[in-house]
């Protein structure tokens, strides 16, 4: 097939733009190592100072587009069917793989939504871009070449990778103009990308839980909030305590006073967030009541499934047992009779259906995989 005149220019400017093969084999590694690492990380990501993960993450992923037409159009020759190994197999998954993590990336982005049985899209490329990398070590098992000389060094190179860069940026500012432009559902997104849902509306937001988390409901008149570890005082505090017994009775106070008040977001990694009015037992107050040691530098947070997470000291005081979200009783969904309230922090930090307040010296690493275990363990 003959080329046209403009067709011709096209193919030229990548030939000018696109680094050696080996180059780009590598740098697809690298930028996929960068996508997966700023994607878990952005999924600890609450305050608005860790924006720059999100941003990161966006523009690499623009500049995985990129590099991927690069690999495609290099190797499309070798994917016909009369040419087709085991090998080459694997490599057809890792480029779906690949392609199907960046297409719900980019749908979700520009306000695209899909369910697959229980999951949102967000999931679902959550789900893709883990397994990339895997996709990507069966790979490399069999297509491994030494990174030794995959870089030239050169001015032409470096011009390659800053006109990659810049154009994968140049298309990020553009999808967010987009966005706004055609004012469509990825124009009302925090910096993490949540979308808002049920705001200001009580109980009446999401419902989300970790893994196997689904107890059934807290008999609050057994519940009981056991506050140790390194303190010098500690506490078990029942519902009269609290002020719980009656949920009529909002202005009842026990020994403790649950009438603190937050305004914060509840960002959820599965892909919306909601702002609501909070008020409970202030964590500082509790900590005050039971006067931890100078050794103690992490607050602990359980939940009746096994479920926990700790915050820095300093960072405790400022959170917030709740127990009534915009004026209302917190239902048991939302982690009745206590749940923690952590501004800057996501949702699945904010521990539901609190039993146990813990000091440490030094933070319970278990806790990372207790969390993929709760609920199993009732």
């Amino acid at each position: 097939m003959r080329l046209g005149t403009k067709d011709r220019a096209v193919v030229y400017a990548l030939d000018r733009l696109e680094p050696p093969p080996r180059a780009v084999d590598w740098s697809l590694a690298a930028t996929i190592a960068v996508l997966v690492g700023t994607g878990l990380y952005s999924l600890v990501v609450g305050d608005p100072s860790g924006a720059w993960v999100f941003d990161v993450h966006a523009v690499a992923a623009f500049a995985l587009v990129v590099l991927l037409a690069f690999k495609l159009r290099r190797v499309a020759t070798r994917l016909r069917p009369n040419r087709l190994t085991r090998v080459r197999f694997v490599s057809i998954l890792l480029a779906l793989t690949a392609l199907g993590a960046l297409g719900t990336g980019l749908w979700w982005a520009f306000g695209g939504s899909v369910r697959v049985g229980p999951w949102g899209l967000l999931m679902v490329h959550m789900t893709l871009g883990v397994a990339v990398p895997v996709v990507l070590l069966w790979h490399l098992r069999h297509r491994y070449h030494s990174p030794a000389g995959a870089t030239h060094q050169g001015r032409r190179t470096a011009l390659q990778y800053a006109a990659v860069v810049g154009l994968s940026a140049l298309a990020w500012r553009g999808q967010r103009a987009a966005n706004d432009l055609l004012d469509t559902a990825g124009s009302d997104r925090r910096f993490t990308g949540s979308r808002e849902e049920g705001s200001g509306e009580g109980n009446a937001f999401p419902v989300t839980s970790w893994v196997a988390d689904d107890p059934t409901p807290v008999d609050v008149e057994d519940w009981e909030l056991r506050v140790d570890g390194l303190v010098d005082d500690p506490a078990t505090l029942g519902v009269d305590d609290l002020g719980l017994g009656d949920e009529t009775a909002d202005d009842e106070r026990g020994d403790l006073a649950t009438d603190a008040e937050r305004r914060a977001v509840l960002d959820c990694t599965s892909g919306w967030y909601s702002d609501h009015d909070w008020r409970g037992l202030a964590v500082g107050d509790l900590l005050d009541a039971v006067e931890p040691t100078d050794d103690a530098r992490w607050v602990q947070f359980r939940s009746v499934t096994g479920y926990r997470w700790s915050l820095p000291v300093e960072e405790a005081r400022e959170a917030l047992l709740a127990t009534h979200v915009d004026g209302e009783r917190i239902s048991h969904d939302h982690g009745f009779p206590m749940r923690l309230v952590a501004p800057g922090r996501r949702g699945f930090q904010w521990v539901k259906w609190v039993t146990d307040v813990r000091a440490t010296r030094r933070r319970d690493f278990s806790e990372s995989v207790a969390i993929f275990v709760s609920g199993f363990e009732e």
